[in-house]
């Protein structure tokens, strides 16, 4: 039986940092569909949900494993003269890799996914639905499985050196790729975590950002793991990918930021995309030497239609701009094999049961 009724999809240990004035007890939060302000909001009641991992406690013993390990180098992080070790960027990615899978956000996507499919195949009932609660165990299973996932990625630490403060969200673990939007080769394909170009973001406090990063794509000069900004435009930039990635609320520490948060989110609204996924259609046209060839046609026509596909494509909000830090690397590099996978990064291709693949520049 699980010890803790009260269990959260954005640990306490993550918020306490944007607490008002460091005190751990409450929160403000700017809700984008109401567009309202709550203030010194109790932070143990964020982002939680009564035994959301379910009343067994195998989760919740990964979970506080997890946690604790994020804690203790989230204290380290923001002690003088930290500089970034190799253990804690295993502990760092790995953290945010859970964050990213874990959010009733993830769980609601899956779900409106597994609705799609069931709808189109006259499969809608309890027997195919997929619940928050199964979502929610599916994400933690992959994680058990799959918690290596992002280890091969560079990080490092952005330190703000600016008067804007970095602000969070309740899917704060954003992950966003500049190659795949800003390439013409991609276009067409929908990145993932094992894309070529990947970027995974995560404040840590409003003053430090986490930023991992393919390295074959992209250069971010850093001195023992750090990078200072000093360009208020470029904290901007990283807390769009916040009201981009949000399910509802965003999070902020200085009750004097309201107006910043209000003309954020006005900025921000124009390029926030929802749904985050569509179904691709395609029906069955002939068959050839080559085997059998499929045409993409709209849901009434596959409706109809013997021998369908379906493709789950993500649908990924494109921010107004990409910081300044964020740069291509000179001579880098994307790997493919000219197949349906896309552009994977080098360590991944090991993985694949596909070969063939190649080094093309950036």
């Amino acid at each position: 039986m699980a010890s803790n009724k009260n269990q959260h999809f954005v640990p306490r240990c993550y918020l306490r940092p944007f607490s008002l004035g460091g005190d751990k007890v409450a929160i403000s939060l700017f809700n984008l569909d109401r567009s309202k302000f709550v203030l010194n909001a109790p932070l143990k009641n964020q982002c939680s949900a009564d035994y959301f991992y379910g009343k067994d406690d195998f989760f919740e013993q990964i979970l506080q494993s997890c946690e604790a390990s994020y804690a203790e180098v989230l204290a380290l992080i923001h002690q003088p003269r930290y500089c970034l070790e190799k253990e804690h960027r295993i502990s760092l990615l790995r953290f945010w890799l859970l964050q990213y899978l874990r959010t009733e956000a993830a769980s609601k996507r899956a779900i409106e996914v597994s609705d799609g499919v069931g709808e189109f195949s006259g499969l809608s009932g309890s027997e195919f639905r997929l619940d928050i609660r199964k979502a929610v165990e599916y994400a933690m299973c992959t994680y058990v499985a799959e918690s290596a996932m992002v280890d091969d990625m560079k990080l490092c630490l952005l330190r703000n050196r600016t008067g804007t403060p970095f602000i969070t969200s309740d899917d704060p673990a954003v992950m966003t790729n500049r190659w795949f939007f800003e390439d013409r080769r991609a276009r067409g394909l929908s990145p993932g975590l094992n894309s070529s170009g990947a970027l995974l973001l995560l404040p840590l406090s409003p003053k430090v950002l986490l930023l991992a990063y393919d390295g074959d794509v992209y250069s971010i000069p850093h001195n023992q793991g750090w990078v200072d900004i000093k360009n208020e435009r470029d904290v901007e930039a990283f807390n769009q990918h916040q009201y981009l990635n949000c399910n509802a609320n965003v999070y902020f520490s200085d009750l004097a930021d309201q107006s910043q948060i209000l003309s954020a989110h006005a900025s921000a609204s124009r390029f926030r995309i929802t749904p985050r996924h569509r179904l691709i259609y395609a029906k069955f046209d002939k068959e050839g030497a080559g085997g059998k060839r499929y045409v993409v046609v709209t849901p009434e026509i596959a409706s109809h239609s013997n021998e369908v596909l379906m493709h789950i494509q993500s649908v990924y909000s494109i921010p107004e701009r990409w910081p300044g830090q964020i740069m291509k690397r000179t001579n880098g590099a994307v790997y493919t094999n000219g197949t349906g996978v896309g552009y994977i990064r080098r360590a991944k291709i090991a993985s694949q049961r596909s070969g063939g693949f190649r080094r093309e520049k950036v």
